[in-house]
């Protein structure tokens, strides 16, 4: 077990070292959360905690989930990827590595934009929830990639990105970034309950003491859904894996 933990670790370093420039992973990580949240600001009288809130939540979850999509891709069309899986390590080794490296990427910007920005808002914050809060929800986005480049068993990134990118702003829109979970109506809550992104969202606003659900089971909701995530794309590549070399 440690061993193969081992190994993970080497394949996300290589992960980071190989992908974390890509032209996409740029775009999709740092260039458009940046545009979406400006596009959130402008023309509204947004508070503080709504802006921190915001860009938070937006960050996190465009960073963590900007790598992981397009790394088996990228690794079937330089024909790298049989080379790995025929080496001594397990897929489930080899997606834990790239769910590592997605990891990594959107803990670091997430803590390098949100927290100066937090000193700059003067935000009032438990800083041990939202730390908490922040690990695991990037856990949950993280492992979620691993579902979203399952299917299907392409070599051409643009396409998991076509439909990565489609998953991705259903979730977004209706996570609760934009209008709190109080305020909707009740069909608006039950469909905002099928995105980890809502309970992210919500575990935030418990950290200054606004939380509409209780944050044990924000918490509790992102773990399960991090876990349904990496088990069912881990699922998923096994059963498409032959169909990559063909």
């Amino acid at each position: 077990m440690i061993e193969q933990l081992k190994r993970s670790f080497a394949i996300a370093k290589k992960d980071m070292l190989i992908f974390y420039l890509k032209g996409p992973v740029v775009i999709m990580g740092l260039i458009f959360p940046f545009f979406l949240f400006l596009a959130f600001l402008i023309g509204r009288n947004l508070s503080g905690d709504q802006l921190f809130i915001g860009l938070t939540a937006m960050t996190a979850f465009f960073t963590s989930t900007a790598v992981g999509p397009t790394i088996i891709p990228w690794e079937c069309r330089g024909r790298t990827f049989e080379r790995l899986i025929a080496s001594p390590v397990s897929l489930t080794t080899v997606l834990l590595g790239d769910l590592q490296a997605s990891f990594f990427f959107g803990l670091v910007i997430s803590l390098v934009i949100s927290v100066p920005v937090m000193f700059y808002l003067s935000i009032h914050i438990n800083v041990l929830i939202f730390l908490g809060a922040t690990l695991l929800a990037i856990a949950c986005f993280s492992a979620m990639t691993v579902l979203m480049s399952s299917y299907p068993p392409t070599d051409i990134p643009a396409d998991v990105m076509m439909l990565s990118s489609l998953l991705k702003f259903s979730l977004l829109f209706v996570s609760g970034i934009f209008v709190p979970l109080s305020r909707l109506p009740a069909y608006g809550r039950a469909i905002s309950f099928i995105s980890p992104l809502t309970y992210y969202v919500d575990a935030l606003r418990n950290s200054l003491g606004e939380g509409y659900l209780s944050l044990w089971l924000d918490l509790l909701m992102l773990a399960l859904f991090g876990i349904a995530f990496f088990l069912s794309g881990s699922a998923i590549h096994r059963k498409v894996l032959e169909r990559r070399f063909t």
